[in-house]
């Protein structure tokens, strides 16, 4: 049996209604709490519907409400603490749901019921606090509910946790519950197009790469349980060229499609842009179990991923990565992020996207320029974790150049797998090994900031930024000098820019010292050791890293 949604049960006081918006925000679900919904329907307050018609009434209406919760699915349910005494009621819960009972000290329940009660701007006396003895009243109910509660799939204790640890550990019991596999696994596991799956706090995340992918969007969100509305989010530019596929391709599977397009160019990727999709989105009445589409390059995924983590508290977010760059970088891993005039993603957040599918035969629309760039960054992931990866490039350039399908596709494919393992293994960047990805990016976000973004592309400034690196490393003694030779020659050959004349480098220096990867007031390097081999390292001198930037600068 498949159980497709949460259901939180417990008695009054344990924070149900709380902890499922919790959860309903990290999984990107809608949250239903059956208690809001029968004053909604009766528009009377629970207390009120005791006094006049009865708890017999209020049970009726409230199975109503649980019956009509638990036909749907990848839902959230936060369901009354009485619920779970009706047996027809249980059993729907436990045919359709995890269920998790949410426990805690009596004291701590008259603690909590009390403060609300005093803090409420409208109290409303709980039928529990009334009387002499409230505490011992809960007692009392909690000790003839104890039996029924025990019989929850989870049960979590919550007088000493935060809200967030409550969540987490229901989301723990919740991934390691065997019925509910079919909804929490991979339904792309034996896709021809898989190149690798993400595994993050949230789930799996399936990375796909093919020829010919956008015309078979539609049926592949289905797949993956995307039904309801989508928002396409893209620039200008790739509107022109793709929009109408995508949108074709949703509707022919059923999918309920609307598209907005902003001016293409790393400045759309602004606060005012993000305002104003928020207010397309709220024009469109844009719902929580709805889902966001990247359609784009790097500038379009971070957009569309910063919105899809803030508007409703987090909605469905899937990306449709059309240039190189995006396919092997930035699309994966959940870093979404806008930036300020001091420097590029100072403001942003980590929300791992439901999907990523790269239809590599978007490539051959783009530009010569922004195909090389993205090379960097595939380039970058066999410097750092894949020499064999890398030998290709240095081996096979000229069929890479050429956009040859199943090579090209390959290529993106085990690009892909390396960033997706990297992400697995630290989501958060808070391990040391995520920071690996960062070879080159630190003269490189330097570069961007100095130059308001308008000179370089992303992957220009990382070419750079690596060519930077590996001098430093030589100079410190970390890389060795063929290292450089052999990184050089590569660029060499992808057409990759590997120094910045006439470029102001007090702005390059400033910009980097807001590097959100430094440790203290020191910057944290990413260095070869050898191909397929990095390291990190602080403590590099200021003399040694001017004296390199000098030297790029020409």
């Amino acid at each position: 049996m498949t159980r497709n949604n949460i259901i939180i049960t417990g008695f009054s006081g344990t924070g149900k209604s709380t902890v499922a918006n919790a959860i309903a925000d990290i999984l990107g679900w809608e949250v239903i709490d059956t208690d809001n919904d029968v004053v909604s329907r009766t528009g009377l307050s629970i207390s009120r519907i005791f006094q006049e018609n009865g708890e017999a009434s209020f049970r009726q209406l409230e199975q109503q409400a649980v019956q009509e919760a638990c036909a749907m699915r990848d839902r959230v349910i936060a369901v009354g603490g009485g619920a779970v005494m009706e047996e027809s009621t249980r059993q729907m819960m436990e045919d359709s749901g995890f269920v998790v009972c949410l426990e805690a000290r009596p004291e701590t329940i008259h603690k909590r019921l009390n403060f609300a009660e005093q803090s409420s701007k409208t109290p409303e006396i709980r039928p529990l606090l009334r009387g002499h003895d409230p505490l011992t009243q809960i007692r009392k109910l909690k000790a003839h509910r104890q039996p029924i509660y025990a019989l929850a799939h989870c049960t979590v204790h919550t007088d000493t946790l935060t809200v967030e640890q409550i969540a987490k550990e229901i989301l723990v019991a919740w991934r390691n519950d065997k019925t509910n596999e079919a909804t929490i696994s991979n339904p792309f596991a034996d896709h021809p197009d898989l190149a690798a799956t993400v595994e993050t706090s949230v789930g799996a995340c399936p990375l796909l790469a093919g020829w010919g992918l956008i015309e078979q969007l539609g049926s592949i969100l289905v797949k993956g349980n995307i039904q309801s509305t989508v928002y396409i989010i893209t620039d200008d530019k790739v509107s022109a060229l793709y929009s109408r596929s995508v949108q074709r391709s949703l509707q022919e599977a059923g999918i309920e499609a609307h598209t907005f397009a902003f001016p293409a160019g790393e400045k759309s990727k602004s606060l005012a842009m993000a305002e104003t999709l928020y207010q397309w989105l709220a024009s469109k009445q844009a719902r929580r179990d709805h889902t966001l589409l990247a359609l784009g390059g790097g500038v379009v995924g971070d957009l569309t991923g910063f919105v899809a983590a803030t508007y409703n508290r987090g909605m469905g977010f899937v990306q449709v990565p059309t240039s190189l760059a995006a396919m092997v970088d930035a699309s994966i891993g959940g870093k979404t992020a806008i930036d300020l005039p001091a420097a590029k993603n100072l403001v942003g957040a980590f929300y791992q996207p439901r999907m990523v599918v790269a239809d590599v035969s978007t490539l051959r629309s783009l530009p010569r320029r922004e195909t090389m760039e993205g090379w960097a960054e595939a380039i970058k992931h066999g410097l750092i974790l894949d020499a064999d990866l890398f030998s290709v490039f240095e081996q096979q350039a000229n069929q890479i150049l050429a956009l040859e399908p199943d090579l090209t596709t390959d290529v993106i494919r085990r690009s892909m797998a390396i960033k997706a393992n990297v992400v697995s293994q630290d989501e958060k960047e808070t391990k040391g090994i995520r920071v690996l990805l960062n070879y080159g990016h630190t003269i490189g976000h330097g570069l961007e900031a100095a130059t308001e973004y308008g000179q370089f592309l992303h992957g220009e400034a990382v070419a750079i930024g690596m060519m930077g690196a590996a001098k430093i490393g030589a100079e410190i003694a970390v890389t060795p000098d063929y290292i450089v030779e052999r990184q050089a020659k590569v660029f060499q050959k992808f057409g990759l820019p590997m120094d910045c004349p006439n470029i102001n480098l007090d702005k390059v220096l400033a910009a980097m010292s807001l590097d959100k990867k430094a440790i203290g007031s020191s910057l944290r390097w990413v260095f070869l050791e050898d191909i397929g081999r990095a390291t990190t390292r602080t403590g590099v001198s200021q003399e040694i890293v001017q004296r390199i930037l000098q030297s790029l600068n020409g």
